[in-house]
């Protein structure tokens, strides 16, 4: 009932009755809500979750782990900072749409080089402004992330019977492997760019003590800058890429990366790969999607959460040193606590609803967490997992040369 009366409060707000509402927001139950358009004129199809941090909007858009989705985001101010080259995520912007509460102000920041609204509309991405954010996230909260569709168009004048149509077809998330619609196509070696520092940007790594093979199933830029501050060479794979092939690239470890879509699906050709690898003894490490699947890998299950955890301010108990992790968080599975395989080993919980965000493997240096050690959110609490499996290789390398 309250859905009715936001989209009457929408179309009640002055600007809209001054500009005139050239977009609309339909969800799958049929509610909808109209609003001002933004970025790039089209329509387009997602799940829409929302996201509570205040900052790094262009990190979030620009995470491969958005694919098929659109951000609602809770925090009203977005696109106060503008956007830059240098906080980009990935090279393709995988994201489907975003909704966003208020007019994007003319941006204050001395790194911006351009206006949100121009650079979505360069990535080609649907955005819709005006909307009642907050109350939109409460109807997730409660409901569910549903199926919708944005579309924006300069005349104003939508077949919401269409669109209802288009959003209802659309499969879902589940059962849907999207690692590879977003893996790179050509394997690359890093280009050693360290984490960036104001005053320096990004630095070069000189040194490469360390090989670490990193499976793309939508990797972040920032992994690669952090494994190259701990002096790593990185080769970044397909996710397909077979286990003997990356063998042969004689790696000291392998890294899983986070990735969007459903791990159940990802998992039908990764789970032999990543057996591989610990049967090897080599050491893992994973994030995010990494973690699901190594989860199942190791006899776990996963399944899709009704809410999924998205935000910069998610409190995780460290098990092991027994103490609370701030973390940045974007997933919508998660590893199954019940039957877990007994050679699993629980390393870290959310704080939130005592879901699992982190695994080791008992009796091997293989572990994963659900949660983003490098995106920072504030604190550094969790980098201390990138020294983690640094040591891991290299405790694995002393044992070979003996």
């Amino acid at each position: 009932m309250y859905l009715k009366q936001i989209d009457q409060n929408i179309n009640s707000k002055k600007n809209l009755q001054k500009i005139g509402s050239n977009a609309i927001l339909v969800l799958q139950n049929g509610k909808f809500f109209r609003g001002i358009g933004l970025g790039y004129e089209g329509t387009s199809t997602g799940e829409v979750c929302f996201n509570t941090s205040i900052t790094g909007y262009q990190e979030i858009i620009s995470d491969p782990s958005y694919a098929e989705q659109i951000i609602n985001f809770t925090f009203p101010h977005v696109g106060n900072v503008g956007t830059n080259i240098e906080d980009h995520e990935s090279d393709k912007v995988w994201t489907k749409g975003v909704i966003i509460n208020s007019e994007i102000t003319d941006p204050s920041n001395y790194r911006s080089l351009k206006h949100l609204d121009l650079w979505l509309k360069k990535n080609q991405i649907v955005g819709i402004t005006g909307v009642d954010t907050r109350s939109l996230t409460n109807f997730i909260r409660d409901k569910g992330a549903p199926k919708g569709t944005i579309s924006y168009l300069r005349n104003g004048k939508f077949d919401i019977k269409k669109i209802l149509k288009t959003t209802k077809k659309w499969s879902g998330l589940k059962n849907l492997d999207l690692a590879e619609k977003v893996t790179t196509k050509k394997n690359y070696i890093w280009k050693d760019l360290k984490t960036w520092k104001k005053g320096e940007g990004f630095l070069k790594n000189k040194k490469k003590i360390l090989h670490v093979v990193a499976i793309d199933y939508g990797i972040k830029k920032n992994i690669l800058r952090y494994f190259s501050n701990f002096n790593c060479k990185v080769t970044v794979v397909s996710c397909k890429t077979s286990a003997n092939e990356i063998l042969k690239l004689k790696p000291n470890g392998v890294f899983l990366s986070n990735g969007p879509g459903d791990p159940a699906a990802t998992g039908k050709y990764a789970i032999p790969i990543i057996k591989k690898f610990i049967n090897n003894n080599i050491p893992v490490f994973g994030i995010c999607l990494g973690h699901q699947l190594l989860g199942l890998a190791l006899g776990a299950k996963t399944k899709k959460m009704n809410l999924g955890h998205r935000g910069a301010n998610h409190p995780v108990k460290n098990l092991i040193a027994d103490n609370v992790e701030i973390t940045s968080q974007n997933h919508g599975f998660e590893i199954v606590k019940k039957n877990l395989p007994k050679n699993i080993k629980i390393t870290h919980q959310s704080l939130f609803d005592n879901s699992i965000e982190g695994i080791q493997l008992r009796s091997k240096p293989v572990f994963s967490v659900q949660y983003h050690p490098e995106s920072n959110p504030g604190p550094q609490d969790s980098v201390y997992l990138f020294k983690q499996f640094v040591n891991n290789m290299k405790k694995n390398a002393k044992k070979k040369r003996h």
